[in-house]
């Protein structure tokens, strides 16, 4: 089974830390069938916040091979987070600066939700940073409910392009 996964860091050691977690991922979710570039963005802000005084993001997004079940996967991406330094505990606010955070965004197009996943990402088709590489790894992807591709998604992102 095909699964998209988005990836971000913007603690510590990015690069080093987001090059561990595909690794990880590959050791215990399935084999790594493509990788994006790495993509450098701003930190998303809540409303009140400068977005300037937040350390940026290193972004991208692959696609694996997997026998888990999606709940499966979430579980693996929790515990990879945990164990490359990522407390969600410590985490007071939403978009709070983190060592990794992994996303499950898509899993052979199903539709779910469950008290813990909902699929496809709710919020994938609004952020630049999950389409731009996921238009690299899957440029055929297709929304499973919005029926657009990514470069689709993408575009109707006002200044996305």
């Amino acid at each position: 089974m095909k699964a998209l996964i988005a990836l971000g860091a913007n603690l510590g050691d990015r690069l080093t830390t987001l090059d561990s977690a595909v690794q990880l991922i590959e050791e215990a979710v399935g084999r790594v069938l493509a990788q994006s570039t790495w993509f450098e963005n701003p930190a998303l802000a809540l409303p009140g916040d400068d977005a300037s005084t937040l350390p940026s993001f290193l972004n991208g997004v692959i696609q694996v091979d997997t026998e888990l079940d999606p709940e499966q996967v979430l579980s693996v991406l929790l515990e990879i987070e945990c164990e490359l330094g990522r407390d969600r505990s410590r985490e007071r606010r939403k978009w709070a600066p983190r060592e990794i955070d992994l996303d499950l965004l898509d899993y052979e197009q199903r539709q779910l939700v469950s008290q813990n996943l909902v699929l496809p990402h709710p919020l994938m088709h609004l952020r630049p940073f999950v389409l731009i590489p996921l238009c690299e790894v899957d440029p055929g992807w297709v929304h499973p409910i919005l029926k657009k591709t990514a470069r689709e998604l993408l575009e109707a992102i006002p200044a996305a392009t």
